[in-house]
């Protein structure tokens, strides 16, 4: 019986996914039944409806908020806010309108916190860099992987990072190194080392030595700044 994936699957059921028959994974791991994938499926329909509830609410409270409102309530809002966006980039179905209800709450937020800054040239500063910086990361979190894998309750074992890694396509591969550090990247490579791709392989053999340079020229990189 062929298995009935889902069309935009959440974080349980995308993580199978990249164990289903992927050699880089130990044996048992890549066995996938309908049963299981229905469980990750349920999982990830639960998380759905509690987050569209735990939305509702936020943007019930950025409308709420008033002229005059603290700046520490204000600001903890947009963290929530910013939380809220992370934990949409990990979840099922098109997360698109969410994600920018999300965006433009945030920046009537931000046009709040700009005036109440008036005139101070070491306040505007700092909110630009935050600005370029939260962009930033706005993007990167469109790569799935990097949203499973900055998820305090990640999907990934950290015994499945390596392989999680080595798998991807070359779009997430490049957006999810950019979590690490020059530590961090060397001990995957003492990793992969001590646990080497077998050449039987074959195409994810190649992709994983390439993977493997590419993580080499990125910590030289990192060294070198």
């Amino acid at each position: 019986m062929s298995l009935l994936f889902s069309e935009r699957p959440g974080r349980h059921e995308r993580h199978l996914l990249r164990k289903h028959d992927n050699p880089l994974f130990p044996e048992a791991a890549r066995e996938l039944t309908q049963a299981q994938l229905r469980e990750a499926q349920r999982r990830d329909h639960e998380e759905l409806v509690a987050y569209i509830g735990d939305l509702r609410g936020l943007v019930g409270e950025a409308v709420a908020l008033g002229p005059h409102e603290q700046s520490d309530v204000i600001l903890g809002l947009k963290e929530r806010l910013d939380q809220a966006y992370e934990t949409a980039c990990r979840l099922a179905d098109d997360q698109t309108p969410n994600k920018e209800a999300i965006k433009k709450l945030v920046e009537v937020i931000m046009r709040s916190v700009w005036k109440g800054s008036g005139n101070d040239t070491l306040a505007h500063q700092e909110l630009e860099q935050e600005e370029i910086a939260r962009q930033a990361h706005y993007e990167l979190l469109e790569s799935p992987l990097v949203a499973d894998l900055l998820d305090p309750e990640s999907p990934i074992a950290q015994d499945e990072l390596l392989p999680a890694l080595l798998s991807a396509d070359q779009a997430e591969f490049e957006a999810a190194v950019t979590l690490f550090d020059p530590i961090q990247l060397e001990a995957l490579l003492t990793q992969a080392e001590s646990h080497p791709i077998p050449d039987a392989c074959g195409e994810i053999f190649e992709q994983g030595v390439a993977r493997m340079e590419q993580i080499k020229t990125r910590v030289k990189s990192l060294q070198v700044e």
